[in-house]
């Protein structure tokens, strides 16, 4: 019994290599991977529709600005919560091109993080609700089942790529809500959201002037 013992502890397997062998059994890097070539081409087309329309059709910086002049904060970081919490129908880097043009640029990047990753906690509450819509419940099983399907099976990692790639975060959340995915997973993964804010304010403030 001492031997057998012995050999577990000399032998263990790592949990790394465990989680490894499931999430390549279970296709979560191909999914990954599909996901993020599925996502490159519109990055690339936006950006290089953003360079474009900035350099022939009309200049963003005078557009952030008259954007800056005319809309209170308050109204701003409102529009921003809203479309955060409702399916994050509005690209989050048009308002950090924005407080790069307020008088405080860094506290407003950071109520930006703070109300994007609170519309993601929100929308998982959202999700939870909406399972009790019978509409909603049937179109899920039927439409979304192998989404929910991974997510189930991936949980917190889905989070984490929704909080860190250009992907509505609140999708993620609300799905993950939908399963039922334990909300403390939420809350750990969703503070990746700052770090996207970090990495995505630090390249346009050098673009904004």
């Amino acid at each position: 019994m001492k031997d057998s013992k012995k050999r577990k502890k000399k032998n263990p397997t790592p949990k790394a290599k465990r989680l490894h062998v499931y999430y390549q059994r279970t296709g979560f890097y191909m999914f990954i991977w599909e996901s993020l070539k599925k996502a490159f081409w519109p990055i690339a087309g936006v950006v290089i529709g953003l360079i474009l329309f900035n350099k022939y059709v009309y200049n963003i910086n005078d557009g952030l600005q008259a954007m800056t002049e005319t809309f209170s904060r308050v109204g701003v970081l409102t529009t921003f919560f809203v479309s955060e919490t409702l399916l994050g129908l509005i690209p989050p880097e048009i308002f950090i091109a924005w407080s790069k043009k307020t008088a405080d640029p860094i506290l407003n990047l950071s109520l930006l993080a703070t109300l994007s990753y609170s519309g993601g906690i929100i929308s998982y509450f959202i999700g939870r609700a909406a399972l009790k819509i019978n509409a909603v419940k049937q179109y899920l099983e039927v439409k979304m089942a192998k989404h929910l399907k991974n997510t189930s099976k991936w949980g917190g990692f889905l989070i984490l790529v929704g909080a860190l790639l250009p992907l509505p975060f609140s999708i993620s959340c609300m799905t993950a809500g939908m399963i039922k995915y334990p909300f403390k997973g939420v809350v750990v993964f969703g503070l990746f959201r700052f770090l996207r804010f970090a990495i995505y304010a630090w390249a346009i403030f050098s673009m904004v002037s």
